[in-house]
């Protein structure tokens, strides 16, 4: 790649996965507004989350990172953004309980609403029309005029992540999550699983912790950090001409950042050499991830890295893996073994959801929860096995009651999938099966733990 960057330079290179806009000029116009509008995030925030992910590559914090699989303009409502944010505080009470590690809060929140393809059409009744691309591009509804790419849904979008954001602030810091309230943080319909009765067990020994710090005399009121949270956004940078209108120089540093949200994230159909998404994220200072299917080469790894990441900035790149329940240990070991001869940096992340998905008897696509487990341990087993450590978990989850993944402990079934499937793209965890998840995920971490002692010191 030419060594010379700028926000625009991606324009020179091979840009897949993009909407193609009927009226470019339109487009432009659209972008050029943008431009004029505030930073979502701040480039302060975006250097504090790579710090902190810089712990998670020591193994000294855990990465939990998860959210809707696609924002959408129709079910955007503070409920739906504070039930989603309440079941990340508690999978994150959870996991820190379990590791005694601090874990990493990141959101698919607040910018998630572009979505690659795998065909550039979708076909139904024999009729075909270009196919969904997220809220930010095109209309769900299979329909001639709402299928046609529409630039000026950028401005919505930017819009609803601003309040979305502003809403997450305060929740984050107004005194929702102090560590008092995680009796309060279960939903109702919690009540019904197993793992409510093992969480209010977890939430009773915080709080005998927490009233004996008190009479030490640490509270909310002298510890800000019982009384708040920090909590990131991110997003897979896809459309590259939104992230481009939201890209800003640093005025304390001069560098650049992509204000659209704390940390972004190439996806596997985009970060092939010459890609036009990796040249725009190799000159942004953001945290970045990058996820890896099966077709993901050691060569093209390590290429990768020393594209992004050449100076081997600790907490600069996370790597997220997504191979599904049957090809972990064929393709895992060798990404592995190959950076850790070559010396890099990075943070190893489980994306459980992606290479699971399957179509269930009624036709709708479902992800068994068994094989979302089985990947998981599987990849703790490689890291083991390899001498690393599985540094965080990239789940697609919901806050909702909603029946779009089979299993868990509260069994959906396949013949209970399409009562509440209401997901824009692809089935989602609810939040019992989500705190399930942080259950079983803690148990491990703690395994870990207790097989390096010098680790956890």
């Amino acid at each position: 790649m030419d060594a010379r960057w700028s926000p625009d330079s991606w324009r020179r290179a091979e840009a897949r996965q993009m909407p193609a806009w009927p009226d470019p000029a339109r487009a432009a116009a659209v972008e050029a507004e943008l431009r004029s509008f505030p930073p979502l995030v701040f480039a302060g925030e975006a250097r504090a989350l790579t710090e902190r992910l810089a712990q998670v590559a020591e193994g000294r914090a855990f990465l939990l990172q998860g959210g809707d699989c696609a924002e959408s303009f129709a079910e955007f409502h503070p409920n739906t953004i504070r039930d989603t944010f309440r079941v990340i505080l508690q999978m994150a009470v959870v996991l820190t309980f379990g590791s005694h590690m601090p874990v990493v809060k990141v959101g698919r929140m607040a910018g998630q609403f572009a979505k690659p393809r795998s065909s550039p059409t979708e076909e139904q009744g024999g009729i075909s029309l270009p196919s969904y691309r997220g809220d930010i591009v095109n209309d769900i509804a299979f329909d001639p005029v709402a299928r046609v790419p529409d630039p000026e849904r950028q401005k919505r979008a930017y819009m609803q992540a601003a309040a979305t954001l502003n809403l997450l602030r305060a929740f984050a810091q107004g005194g929702y999550a102090n560590l008092h309230q995680v009796h309060r943080w279960n939903l109702d319909f919690m009540g019904r699983s197993p793992w409510a009765r093992r969480y209010a067990e977890v939430a009773d020994r915080i709080g005998e912790a927490l009233a004996f710090m008190e009479a030490c005399g640490v509270s909310p009121e002298t510890t800000p950090q019982l009384q708040g949270t920090e909590f990131y956004t991110s997003h897979e940078a896809l459309l590259l001409g939104f992230e481009e209108a939201l890209t800003r120089q640093d005025s304390l540093t001069g560098e650049w950042y992509d204000t659209s949200a704390h940390m972004l994230w190439i996806g596997d159909r985009t970060r092939f050499p010459g890609s036009a998404h990796v040249e725009f994220l190799r000159g942004v200072q953001n945290p970045i991830g990058i996820k890896l299917g099966p077709s993901a080469t050691p060569d093209e790894l390590l290429y990768l890295l020393d594209v992004l990441n050449p100076a081997n900035r600790p907490g600069r790149v996370t790597l997220i893996t997504r191979f599904g329940a049957d090809r972990v240990e064929r393709h895992l070991p060798p990404l592995v073994r190959a950076v850790v001869r070559e010396g890099r940096c990075v943070v190893w992340s489980c994306d459980p959801m992606h290479g699971n998905t399957v179509k269930s008897a009624s036709g709708l696509k479902t992800r068994p929860f068994e094989r979302i487990l089985a990947e998981v341990r599987q990849v703790f087993a490689v890291h083991r096995a390899e001498g690393t450590h599985p540094g965080g978990i990239h789940v697609e989850m919901t806050g909702q009651n909603v029946t779009e993944c089979t299993g868990g402990a509260i069994a959906v079934t396949d013949e209970v999938l399409a009562d509440r499937y209401h997901t824009h793209c692809d089935p989602r965890l609810n939040a019992a099966q989500a705190l399930e998840l942080a259950f079983l995920l803690a148990e491990e971490l703690a395994a870990e733990r207790r097989r390096s002692p010098a680790a956890a010191a």
